[in-house]
């Protein structure tokens, strides 16, 4: 009886563990430090960049699979410079950045020891993650890692063509080997480059599952708990629920809406495709500074992409395009960076951030001399200015505060009016904005 007792105390014990791993979530504290960066580099870069196709995609599409599989002998990004990547990503304000060390081709930017599908393998040999992880941590950039849960090129994936039908059916291959390859790569990008989040893509296809997705990430958690993860590790959803898995939400080319409740970062490239395409359009500075703003506005982050050239350098209108943005946030950085979004949800005339007692709104453009916003019920305007600029006259009423703004704004892609009031601005609820 002892004995059987003892037995079911252990049961009892294991089951209690059990549920306690399950639960295991990013600290609180460790997705505040996140969501105040607000501004990130996205980096997709692969051996397909010699051919200016998007990357993963293009495979058996603009580019045969024998030539994409093969592109890797004659990787040799020669004017790489991890140093002058993170510069960039500096230079433009941007808290941290996202490396595609593994995207859907396969390929592997590290010198991994579970594949031989790597950089190691390439004319270049050197490892892009690990000077990129070196870089970051030398210039006080935040280093984190794209990793992708399928594998087109992997034979223990069932899926090598995603555009033919009848290879897409989600039969065959060997999941359980796939995952244990998957997680011993993790492991060792964990553990060697120590990133502060990990980025998957990949979740739509057939073969992998939910359940999947639960157990990568409750493997990531055993190596580093505080490893913070996005919502494609799973079936993505629009929401964070007990059937999601990960920590944020992801808007992709496109600006979540405003969210109070739920961490989320939108992912939007500076020109049209992910991977370098020559002569791709890029996007005007007021299209990339009222992007970062409304992304801020909305309470969430912005993940902003970049395509490296073939010959691993970033292309010098894309820089200076940065640039620019790192110089206007140099200005006006304090409306954004730890900030919360609101209380005004964001619209094409303005937006708002907030922090303490402080509402910044950004003016996207001056339709006439006076713009007119909801009041705040119960709440004073103390002052109100232009930042690092001059005062800034309201008149208020029952229903409106009613700003005079100059014939010619402080800056033309967006000017900032600080309101200060009587009270804090953080828990004013979301006002819905009126143009």
């Amino acid at each position: 009886m002892m004995k059987k007792k003892a037995g079911l105390v252990m049961a009892l014990a294991l089951s209690i563990c059990t549920v306690f791993a399950q639960e295991v979530k990013t600290p609180k504290v460790v997705m505040d430090q996140f969501m105040d960066k607000r501004f990130g580099m996205f980096i997709h870069f692969g051996p397909v960049t010699q051919r200016g196709t998007e990357i993963g995609w293009s495979r058996n599409a603009e580019v045969s699979q024998a030539d994409y599989d093969n592109l890797y002998h004659e990787f040799d990004p020669r004017l790489f410079n991890a140093d002058a990547w993170v510069k960039t990503a500096k230079d433009a304000g941007m808290k941290y950045l996202v490396i595609t060390a593994k995207h859907h081709d396969g390929f592997c930017l590290w010198p991994t020891a579970f594949s031989n599908y790597n950089i190691s393998n390439s004319p270049f040999k050197r490892d892009i993650v690990g000077e990129l992880a070196q870089a970051c941590k030398k210039q006080g950039v935040t280093f984190c890692i794209y990793f992708t849960v399928l594998d087109w090129h992997d034979p223990d994936y069932p899926i090598h063509n995603p555009h033919d039908t009848t290879q897409s059916k989600g039969v065959g291959g060997n999941m359980t080997a796939f995952k244990t390859r998957m997680k011993n790569e993790l492991k060792e990008v964990i553990t060697k480059y120590k990133p502060f989040m990990l980025w998957f893509d990949g979740y739509w296809e057939k073969p992998w599952t939910t359940a999947d997705g639960k157990e990568i990430y409750q493997f990531i958690k055993s190596v580093d708990a505080n490893v913070i993860v996005n919502n494609r590790l799973g079936k993505i959803s629009d929401k964070l629920n007990e059937e999601s898995v990960g920590d944020f939400l992801t808007p992709e080319q496109r600006i979540g809406e405003i969210n109070m409740n739920e961490p989320w970062e939108s992912c939007i490239t500076i020109c049209n495709q992910w991977a370098w395409k020559p002569n791709d359009q890029m996007k005007s500075l007021k299209q990339c500074i009222q992007t970062l703003v409304t992304t801020a506005a909305g309470n969430g982050n912005l993940l902003f992409n970049v395509g490296p050239a073939m010959d691993g350098h970033i292309e010098a209108r894309q820089v200076k395009r940065l640039q620019e943005m790192g110089d206007w946030l140099k200005q006006y950085g304090e409306s954004i960076y730890s900030t919360q979004g609101g209380p005004y949800a964001p619209n094409a005339v303005y937006a708002a951030t907030r922090k303490g007692n402080k509402i910044y709104l950004h003016v996207f453009q001056r339709k006439d001399g006076v713009l007119t916003i909801p009041a705040i019920p119960g709440v004073k305007i103390t002052k109100s200015y232009f930042m690092n600029g001059d005062a800034v006259v309201i008149k208020a009423d029952k229903n409106n505060y009613q700003i005079t703004l100059p014939a010619t704004m402080p800056d033309e892609n967006c000017s900032v009016i600080v309101l200060d009031l009587n009270k804090s601005a953080q828990d004013i609820p979301v006002i819905p904005a009126k143009a």
